[in-house]
């Protein structure tokens, strides 16, 4: 039975009376609940509020194909269900256990006698609450969304975990963020061990190989996150990891670090392994990169840095002269993605293309010659598609976005569901196809049966899909807020051949403007996309229409400007990581 004393251990509660605290235990319920086990789910009533005594618990929202989107952590000593609680409506989140964890559960009657001798409860609660939101504002859950512990898994005898756990403990001391690496020294430590860790380091490292232990098990059930240590100079056994039901695994919190060395002998890549460890990232490291180590660090630590770029022909152009202004500024860039034409300069960053060979890249595709008139007569669209495509694979030929620098996504538009696809898998080219795809404009693309076109007509500024893939600092540049439309081109319009007599066939009628805009506008509908976003970029390519495929040096100016002066007020200090 708990005590006074055993409320009193909860930073919440400490300067209650003990009097308050006395009578309060004797309605309190104090139980267990294995990892992976629900505590409650959304629609479920909210007639308690929950102190989590030892132990992690984590919160998960429902995605809109009925999946659990993971949310973030909550930590021991932490209020859980407060926000339902308090508001009198069911709970509009599930929380499991992540791990085996000990809960006190404090029904209402007992709450509303605990305040009305401790008011100030009720003040500390609302505190707490601001700010968990302003800390954690795109999850709106309530909880401390980084991960603190890191399982390092070897998956051969040659990966030294160890050296691999002192290594990223270095970037993250560089990061001002103190570290604790254990291996299985730590096998016959308990619960109440790992919690005094979690609480006096930011992050923790247990390192062990992939192997039937003890130890390897206990790493799955301790850890936030399981970061699977691969080579591509071996293919992953099949199963790759032994029976488990750690929380974590049921969850996919998994990476994949795969490991280049110079000179090796390579037989399987991002891919096989994000397959084999049902990984959700995959991370690249090559041998004496310092950049790919501060990029895992900063991750680990919540302090990457995420840009999402919007769709917007040609004015997209402008995100060229962002990325730059970001470099000049020396701003790393850990995740990226973006819908239609950003997703493919976004596709270009995470490639690793450098300012002018970004610039050459997209000049050759886009500028020197218009991809999109390859008109016909329209059956599903105004032109064939097959410029597009040729120069699809020119560019990315069959890399898959498995194996990408950056960690990367893009958005097209799945007509069959009606809601965004989220390609972060698979060929490249075909997902840029996808997102690409203006309805009128380009045929749409068939993947697995459903019909995908443009990313904007469902999410053309999807800095909330950035907010799933990583927990640092989200940059977004959003071309597409202003109206993009010669007004004269729609008065007393001529028709197709009177067109073509006066402009020819290399220039698109008006129509690919009003198709492009129909798209692009549909996400000032969708709810305040600057609260997913922690620095907002909106440059002035208000004299740029969407089809000016020539305007590129005016589009980039505006990108950078725009970034420039984002910076300057007050963006660098919230972006250089200390």
């Amino acid at each position: 039975m708990l005590t006074a004393e055993d409320l009193a251990g909860i930073s919440i509660l400490a300067d209650a009376p003990k009097g308050a605290l006395k009578a309060a235990a004797k309605k309190v319920e104090w139980f267990s609940l294995p990892g992976g086990r629900a505590l409650f789910k959304p629609g479920d009533p909210a007639d308690s509020i929950y102190f989590l005594r030892s132990g992690v618990l984590g919160a998960f929202s429902t995605g809109e194909d009925g999946s659990m989107d993971f949310i973030g952590h909550i930590r021991a000593g932490e209020p859980v269900g407060e926000m339902a609680f308090l508001g009198g409506a069911p709970h509009s989140s599930a929380i499991f256990a992540m791990r085996d964890s000990e809960i006190i559960r404090l029904p209402r009657e007992a709450f509303e006698k605990l305040i009305k001798r401790f008011p100030t409860l009720m003040r500390s609660l609302a505190q707490m609450m601001v700010l968990r939101m302003r800390i954690n504002r795109r999850d709106g859950c309530g909880c401390s969304s980084e991960p603190k512990v890191f399982a390092l898994l070897g998956t051969s005898p040659t990966i030294n975990c160890e050296h691999v756990a002192r290594m990223l403990s270095e970037a993250l001391s560089k990061l001002g963020r103190s570290s604790v690496i254990v291996g299985p020294e730590g096998e016959d430590s308990d619960s109440e061990w790992f919690d005094e860790l979690e609480r006096s380091h930011d992050v923790v490292l247990l390192h062990a190989p992939v192997a039937d232990t003890h130890w390897f098990r206990l790493c799955l059930r301790q850890a936030d996150r399981l970061w699977i240590l691969a080579r591509p100079d071996a293919r992953p056994s099949e199963p790759l990891l032994p029976p488990d039901r750690s929380p974590a695994r049921m969850f996919r919190l998994v990476d994949v670090l795969l490991l280049h060395n110079h000179g090796e002998r390579v037989v399987s890549d991002g891919c096989d392994w994000k397959r084999a460890a049902s990984a959700e990232r995959v991370f690249h490291w090559k041998q004496g990169s310092k950049a790919d180590v501060a990029r895992i660090a900063r991750t680990a630590a919540g302090r990457s840095i995420g840009l999402v770029l919007s769709g917007g022909g040609a004015r997209s152009y402008a995100h060229i002269g962002a990325i730059r202004a970001l470099r000049e500024a020396g701003i790393p860039i850990d995740f990226t993605g973006g819908t239609s034409m950003g997703a493919i300069i976004a596709a270009g960053l995470a490639l690793g293309w450098d300012d002018d060979y970004m610039e050459k890249n997209i000049c050759d595709a886009f500028v020197h010659s218009n991809p999109l008139n390859d008109y016909t007569l329209p059956v599903v669209a105004l032109t064939r598609g097959r410029k597009v495509n040729r120069r699809l694979e020119r560019f990315f030929g069959d890399i898959r976005i498995e194996n990408l620098t950056i960690p990367y996504f893009c958005v097209s538009s799945n007509l069959g569901n009606g809601c965004a696809s989220i390609h972060r898998e698979g060929l490249l080219r075909t997902a840029l196809r996808a997102s690409i795809s203006l309805p009128g404009i380009l045929p749409p693309v068939v993947i697995k049966g459903d019909v995908h076109v443009d990313g904007a007509v469902v999410n053309n500024f999807p800095a909330d899909v950035m907010g799933h893939l990583h927990r640092g600092l989200t940059v977004g540049v959003d071309v597409a807020r202003q109206k993009g439309l010669n007004v004269d081109d729609f008065i007393d319009p001529p028709g197709f051949f009177g067109w073509v007599l006066r402009y020819g066939l290399q220039e698109a009628p008006p129509i690919a403007s009003l198709l492009m805009r129909t798209a692009t506008i549909t996400h000032h509908s969708q709810s305040a996309p600057s609260e997913n976003v922690d620095v907002l970029v909106l440059p002035d390519v208000q004299d740029v229409e969407l089809r000016d495929w020539k305007a590129y040096d005016v589009a980039v100016e505006a990108g950078y400007r725009a970034m420039v002066q984002a910076l300057k007020e007050g963006a660098l200090e919230r972006l250089t990581i200390k």
